[in-house]
């Protein structure tokens, strides 16, 4: 099957290859089984397993074994490393920073990316995203959620636009930004799960 370049960076090969990228090099120091990647990725462990073995052979990532494991994480030995570092943290970093940034806010039980960052996320051709627009669903404070947006903006080099909202107004389907963010691409990125 032929994958498609993705919108927001055309020079990775496919989606999951940008997302895999993201998810290791923005966490270093993490090792993941291929079973964790495929998980976390939500594709195929076979995908997982091709795209790992391809950034192996390129000295990109590094795997070891453990056991019957095969860890795998970031090589930052690569010259490369620093660099491609940044460029994902860029263009598929904002899933995972705008999720690390903002669930841990009191109170916050869904946050989304909508706008144009999530449009070119989905496949939708445009320019470069200026800015990521955030929405957190749930009983929060204004200040905490700019806290948050402050922190992931000096992380991503990117401006962060956070907007709050309850359960209560979510769940409205008459509400303004509810009506505008249904009718455009959108990504959940924290979705609290009660026991």
């Amino acid at each position: 099957m032929r994958t498609e370049a993705p919108p927001l960076m055309p020079i990775f090969r496919s989606q999951t290859q940008g997302h895999l990228l993201s998810l290791l090099l923005t966490n270093p120091a993490h090792e993941y089984t291929l079973t964790e990647l495929a998980t976390e990725l939500t594709i195929p462990k076979q995908t997982a397993q091709t795209e790992v073995q391809r950034l192996v052979d390129a000295g990109i990532l590094r795997d070891r074994r453990q056991g019957r494991n095969r860890l795998i994480s970031a090589n930052p030995d690569h010259p490369a490393i620093g660099p491609l570092t940044q460029l994902t943290l860029i263009t598929f970093g904002p899933r995972e920073v705008i999720a690390e940034e903002f669930s841990t806010i009191p109170g916050t039980e869904r946050v989304l990316i909508f706008g144009s960052w999530a449009a070119r996320y989905a496949g939708q051709p445009g320019p470069p995203p200026a800015d990521i627009d955030v929405l957190v669903i749930g009983d929060t404070t204004k200040m905490a959620i700019f806290d948050a947006a402050d922190r992931a903006h000096r992380r991503l080099g990117i401006e962060v636009n956070p907007e709050r909202c309850t359960p209560q107004q979510w769940a409205d389907p008459d509400w303004t930004l509810l009506k505008e963010i249904k009718t455009r691409p959108y990504l959940t990125v924290y979705e609290r799960h009660t026991p």
